[in-house]
């Protein structure tokens, strides 16, 4: 079975992964050593990122 392509590209991704300080843990370590709190707060941040462009689209 294929896996699921994400929604976000990459470089949002670690675009946010920058803003929230946790880009050197993805750089060292990958991904899967985000700690869950962490990843939690990328999804917020990515949903407020998703939200402003909405709006600003309006």
């Amino acid at each position: 079975m294929s896996r699921r392509h994400g929604i976000m590209s990459d470089a949002l991704k670690y675009e946010l992964a920058k803003e929230l300080g946790v880009y050197d843990i993805v750089q060292r370590e990958g991904w899967g050593s985000v700690p869950s709190r962490d990843c939690g707060n990328l999804v917020a941040a990515a949903i407020r990122y998703a939200s402003k462009l909405v709006e600003e689209k309006r």
